[in-house]
């Protein structure tokens, strides 16, 4: 997907929900592999002092905005359709789309039992989903004799989605790594949906998401594992983008 907004130097696809799994529709009915990425500040500051990730955000088949400052700026670009695509959101839209096409899921990442007990819980919402495999990695990359066990498992279970709920930027970096060697024609990077979707975590209230204030909810919520990135990310995040707008700093998606 070609249309993108430049956000600090990171290409966010300017597109909404039913946009972005109309293009996941297409890219399943054509086999073309590709990798997608749910971006948001934390993404965008992340990729400020590591280029090679960047690089993954600006390759990646979609690269949604994840967030409302995502959509905002969209916005002030002239991508007056640019809609939120959160993660959870489209976890669970593809899962109602794969009613009607029978797509095949596969679940990588969380902590041990998060991907079954999300399988479990998407299985009781939509009693006639495939889910095909499930699979915890380790906190580590994986080593061969990993590498192998895995590219069988998801050989043998053929999933047309690898959703990946591992946390930025590892999951990035793992899809784009992996997908060449996986048979399958999509990887999703959806951070904490599998925590968020099973109840295992809880949800931010639908309006504190589209005020923008869902990093509030989860830092009230997890402190001591959030309060690094929102108090280091969110005040650079809006200075970067004063440098940006002011024309004082350009930021080349190329990572010039």
């Amino acid at each position: 997907m070609s249309d993108r907004v430049n956000v600090l130097g990171v290409g966010v696809s300017s597109l909404n929900l039913p946009l972005a799994v109309a293009a996941m529709a297409r890219a399943i009915e054509h086999r073309s592999k590709g990798y997608i990425c749910v971006t948001g500040v934390h993404g965008v500051s992340e990729a400020q002092a590591n280029p090679a990730f960047r690089t993954i955000l600006n390759r990646a088949f979609l690269n949604t905005p994840d967030g409302m400052p995502m959509v905002w700026l969209g916005r002030l670009a002239g991508e007056k359709s640019m809609d939120r695509v959160y993660g959870p959101d489209l976890f669970l839209q593809a899962c109602r789309v794969s009613l009607q096409t029978g797509w095949r899921h596969f679940f990588y990442g969380g902590a041990p039992g998060a991907a079954e007990l999300l399988a479990e819980t998407l299985r009781r919402q939509f009693p006639h989903l495939q889910v095909v495999g499930c699979y915890t990695p380790p906190f580590r990359p994986l080593n061969e004799q990993e590498r192998e066990q895995l590219r069988g498992q998801v050989a043998a279970a053929r999933p047309d989605i690898i959703w990946v709920g591992l946390s930025t930027p590892k999951q990035e970096i793992f899809m784009a790594e992996a997908l060449g060697w996986l048979d399958t024609t999509l990887m999703v990077g959806v951070g904490a949906a599998f925590d968020l979707l099973s109840g295992r975590v809880r949800q931010a209230p639908r309006w504190i998401q589209r005020c923008g204030l869902e990093w509030l909810f989860r830092l009230v919520h997890e402190p001591r594992r959030l309060w690094r990135r929102y108090f280091k990310n969110n005040p650079l995040f809006i200075a970067r983008l004063f440098l940006q707008k002011t024309g004082l700093r350009r930021y080349s998606l190329e990572g010039a």
